[in-house]
């Protein structure tokens, strides 16, 4: 059976706690990556540092950029092609907005320990960055999204490379997943 198959099958709850066991998975990985990886586990945890004005600068700022433009595109772009399965609104439609900030929170900061904290720390930004777009499976048919998604993944690993903070990179997922998951919740656009 194919995966979209098996995904129409599961209720919303199903879906949505899917999401946050394979987060919590992520941050299992992270971890555990992070002893086998690093030199001690503070080498890893010395990437999270709380640097307001970088936070605000490169997060906050390129986390609203990449929503808009988003945004723009949506508008602009068929529905077909930004079409996931109805999967994000199968996850959003029927969430709380506190619910959604939990959500989008725990997906940030899981993917980007992983992906950015462990991967690309490792093993490079190109390397972090197409695994990223690959976990993202479900886009990988869906041109427009896998390319969205592997933009915003180079956009990510390069906010990570020119600061090497974590918590840059988390905010700017975060505003990225829990405003769109907003407009998803509130039906900004689409049917």
């Amino acid at each position: 059976m194919k995966q979209s198959e098996l995904i129409k099958q599961l209720s919303e709850e199903d879906l949505r706690k899917a999401v946050v066991y394979s987060q919590i998975l992520f941050l299992l990985i992270a971890f555990m990556a992070s002893f086998i990886l690093f030199d001690s586990l503070t080498t890893w945890t010395s990437l999270f540092q709380f640097d307001y004005k970088e936070i605000v600068y490169y997060g906050v700022v390129t986390g609203i950029i990449i929503v808009l433009i988003d945004l723009i595109l949506i508008v602009y772009v068929p529905v077909k092609y930004y079409d996931d399965g109805g999967i994000n609104k199968r996850i959003f439609t029927n969430l709380s907005p506190i619910k959604i900030l939990f959500l989008t929170l725990l997906i940030s900061i899981a993917e980007e320990s992983l992906f950015r904290g462990v991967v690309q720390s490792t093993f490079g930004y190109l390397v972090a960055s197409i695994i990223f777009a690959i976990v993202h499976v479900r886009y990988l048919k869906k041109p427009v999204l896998l390319t969205s998604v592997l933009i915003v993944s180079f956009i990510l690993g390069y906010l990570y490379e020119i600061t090497n903070n974590l918590f840059v990179t988390i905010t700017a997922h975060f505003i990225v997943d829990f405003l769109l998951g907003l407009a998803i919740r509130y039906k900004l656009w689409g049917d």
